[in-house]
C-alpha cells in the first residue's frame, strides 16, 4: 500500500460516516427540488422541455457542495460565477435579500453568453452561511445572429450581451431596471424577464430550504458536515488516483474538423494524462492555437470538461464538490484554443469540450483498467436554429436543439444509440412541442443506419433529423464537426460514419452545407437535414459474433452493402445464409 493510499484509507479524527451520507443526500434533495421547480416554472422550451440549467450549492467560502445531475459543463460556471461574486463584493458588502447575476466568460466565469448565472447569498442569524446557484440557456441573448451562438462569430462582442457580476436583486427586491436593460438587447425580451424571474426566485426557494436544515441540524454542525464531504470526497479521489501510480502517462490527440471557420485547417486537441507527487495531471500542450471562430474553450468550460472527465473514468458516483477538484492539477498553454484571451469568441465551446473530453478518455484508456475502456464516442454537439416572425401571430421565434448522435462502443457492450456523450446532457425537444411553439414541421427524426463503427462490439448509431420551415423569411443556423473524418475506434474498432448538414435533401433543389453556417435564408417548403455521426467500435470487426451481426442486418443497423465492406464477404455471406434458414424455418 502506498503512502497516499494509506491517508487516504485513514478516517478523519471525529468523522461520522452515516451522518455525512445522510447530510450528503439531504443536499442532492434540495438541488433537485430546485431544478424541479426551474424547470416546471420557466417559460421557454430550452429550460422547460431540454432541461438545459443546473442548480448548485456552495458554501460561504464559494465551494461548491453539492451539484444537481444535469449539464456537466455548467458545472464550470456555477463555480466561475460565485468565485466571480466574492471578487467583485468583500464579504461586508454582500447582504440579506441580494441576489447576483453575470454570463461573462473573461470576467465573470461563465462559458459562453446566453448561459445566465444567478448566485443568491444565505444568512442565517445575521451570518452568510451558503450560496444557492443556478444557470440557464437563454434562446437569446443579442448579437447578430439568432440565438447567440454561431461557430462562425469572430469576436465575443459578436455574441452577445456581456453581464459582469451585477446585483440583480437588492434587500429581496429585484431590479425591474436591469432586467429591462437586459431584455431590451434580446430578440424574445418577454421569455427573457420571465425566465430570468423564475431563475431568482428559484435561489430563494432553496434557500429557504437550505435555512430550515441549518436550523435543524444547527450552523456549527452545517459547517462541520460540510467539511466532512468534502474531506470525504477528496480522500477518496485521492485513493482513485493511487492506483493509477505507476502505470506511466497516457496521452491521446483529437482533432477538429477546422476552428469554426469552414475551409480551415484540422485542429488538434491534445491531452497527457499521468499522476505527479500523489496528483492527477491533465497536460493540454499541443492543442491548436487560439481559434479564429466560436470553438475556444474558457478557462471554467475547461476545468468542468476535465472533472467530468476524471469523475466518470474513476469514480463515477463520486459526489461532484470542491472536494473532487483539489487533487487535480490542469495546465493549459496560454494562446490556445484551451485558455484563449479576451475577446476571444467561446460561443461554441461546446463543441471543442466534446471532443477534448474525447481525447481525455483517450488519454486515460492505457492507464486505466481494460474492462472500463472504450472506442470514442461522436463527441459533438450538433445543433440548429431556426428564427423569424411567424406570421400567424406576428411573434418571434427561435427555435433551438442540440441533436444525439453513437457512443463508442464498449469493451463489453455495443455503444448506444442516439444520445448525448460527455459534458452535455439535456433532453431532445419534443416534435410535439417543437411544431407548437415555432412554424416548422419535423419531416424526418430516426436512427442513421451503417454510422456505428464496426468492431467486435459496434458504435453506436448517429441520428438524422429533417425539418421544414412552413414560411418564407425563417433564418436558420446550424454547427457541428465530424464531417470530415468519423469517431476512431478502439484496438482494433473501425470509425463511426461522418456527419453532414444538407438542404431540399432528396430534390432537385439538395445542397450539401458546410457544417458551420449562419443566418441562412429559408423559402417556405425549404428543409434542413442534419446527420448526426456514430461512435467508433471496438475490436476487430472479424471478431463479432455471427448471431450479432445477424441482429444487426435483420434490424437494418447496417445494410448488407456496408456489412460486406466492414466485415468481409465470406462472413456476411454466411450470416445472411443463417438468417435465410431461420425465415423459412
Amino acid at each position: 500500500m502506498t503512502q497516499v493510499q494509506a491517508q487516504a484509507e485513514t478516517p478523519a479524527a471525529g468523522f461520522d460516516a452515516i451522518a455525512m451520507e445522510v447530510f450528503a443526500n439531504r443536499l442532492l434533495s434540495i438541488t433537485e427540488a430546485m431544478a424541479i421547480n426551474m424547470m416546471r416554472s420557466s417559460f421557454s422550451t430550452q429550460i422547460k422541455e431540454r432541461r438545459d440549467f443546473s442548480v448548485g450549492l456552495f458554501d460561504a467560502g464559494g465551494r461548491l457542495v453539492a451539484q444537481g445531475t444535469h449539464i456537466p459543463v455548467h458545472l464550470g460556471s456555477l463555480m466561475g460565477a460565485v468565485d466571480a461574486v466574492l471578487a467583485r463584493f468583500p464579504r461586508d458588502q454582500i447582504a440579506p435579500g441580494d441576489a447576483f447575476i453575470c454570463n461573462d466568460p473573461y470576467v465573470a466565469g461563465g462559458t459562453h453568453l446566453p448561459d445566465i448565472s444567478i448566485a443568491t447569498p444565505l444568512f442565517v442569524e445575521g451570518r452568510l452561511e451558503a450560496f444557492t446557484v443556478n444557470i440557464g440557456h437563454h434562446n437569446d441573448i443579442g448579437g447578430p445572429v439568432p440565438g447567440s451562438t454561431s461557430a462562425l462569430s469572430r469576436s465575443i462582442f459578436e455574441e452577445g450581451l456581456r453581464i459582469p457580476v451585477m446585483r440583480v436583486c437588492r434587500g429581496g427586491e429585484i431590479d425591474e431596471d436591469l432586467l429591462a436593460m437586459i431584455a431590451l438587447n434580446t430578440r424574445l425580451p418577454e421569455e427573457r424577464i420571465l425566465d430570468l424571474k423564475v431563475q431568482i426566485a428559484t435561489n430563494i426557494r432553496g434557500g429557504e430550504q437550505t435555512r430550515e436544515l441549518i436550523h435543524r441540524m444547527g450552523a456549527g454542525a452545517f459547517r462541520a458536515r460540510i467539511e466532512d464531504l468534502l474531506d470525504y470526497t477528496r480522500r477518496r479521489l485521492a485513493l482513485r488516483i493511487a492506483t493509477l501510480e505507476g502505470r506511466g502517462q497516457g496521452h491521446f490527440t483529437a482533432h477538429l474538423d477546422d476552428d469554426g471557420i469552414p475551409g480551415g485547417d484540422p485542429v488538434p486537441l491534445c491531452a497527457t494524462v499521468g499522476v505527479e507527487a500523489g496528483r492527477l495531471v491533465i497536460d493540454f500542450a499541443g492543442s491548436g492555437p487560439e481559434a479564429r471562430g466560436a470553438l475556444n474553450i474558457a478557462q471554467n468550460a475547461l476545468r468542468a470538461t476535465a472533472y467530468y472527465c476524471v469523475k466518470a473514468l474513476l469514480d463515477p458516483e463520486l459526489m461532484a464538490n470542491s472536494g473532487m477538484m483539489d487533487a487535480i492539477d490542469l495546465r493549459a498553454p496560454v494562446g490556445t484554443i484551451v485558455n484563449p484571451a479576451d475577446p476571444a469568441p467561446v460561443g461554441s465551446r461546446t463543441i471543442a469540450c466534446q471532443r477534448l473530453a474525447g481525447a481525455i478518455f483517450g488519454a486515460f484508456q492505457p492507464l486505466i483498467e481494460p474492462a472500463q475502456r472504450m472506442a470514442s464516442s461522436y463527441d459533438v454537439l450538433p445543433s440548429f436554429d431556426f428564427s423569424g416572425r411567424d406570421p400567424e401571430t406576428g411573434k418571434y421565434f427561435i427555435c433551438g436543439e442540440t441533436v444525439g448522435g453513437g457512443g463508442g462502443a464498449r469493451n463489453d457492450a455495443d455503444g448506444m444509440d442516439g444520445i448525448h456523450v460527455h459534458i452535455t446532457n439535456s433532453l431532445n425537444l419534443p416534435v410535439e412541442a417543437m411544431e407548437n411553439e415555432a412554424p416548422l414541421m419535423c419531416r424526418e427524426y430516426g436512427l442513421r443506419p451503417d454510422t456505428g463503427g464496426a468492431g467486435r462490439w459496434r458504435g453506436g448509431m448517429g441520428i438524422i433529423r429533417t425539418v421544414e420551415a412552413l414560411h418564407a423569411g425563417t433564418m436558420v443556423s446550424a454547427r457541428s464537426d465530424r464531417h470530415s473524418a468519423g469517431a476512431p475506434g478502439s484496438e482494433g474498432g473501425a470509425p463511426g460514419g461522418t456527419g453532414r448538414i444538407r438542404r431540399n435533401p432528396g430534390t432537385p433543389r439538395e445542397e450539401e452545407l458546410s457544417s458551420k453556417i449562419a443566418r441562412l435564408p429559408f423559402a417556405a417548403g425549404d428543409t434542413l437535414c442534419i446527420e448526426i455521426p456514430g461512435g467508433g467500435g471496438f475490436g476487430p470487426p472479424a471478431d463479432r459474433p455471427d448471431d450479432l451481426l445477424a441482429v444487426d442486418l435483420r434490424d437494418g443497423i447496417f445494410s448488407e452493402d456496408h456489412a460486406r465492406e466492414v466485415f468481409g464477404h465470406e462472413k456476411v455471406a454466411r450470416v445472411l445464409a443463417r438468417l435465410k434458414t431461420s425465415a423459412a424455418g
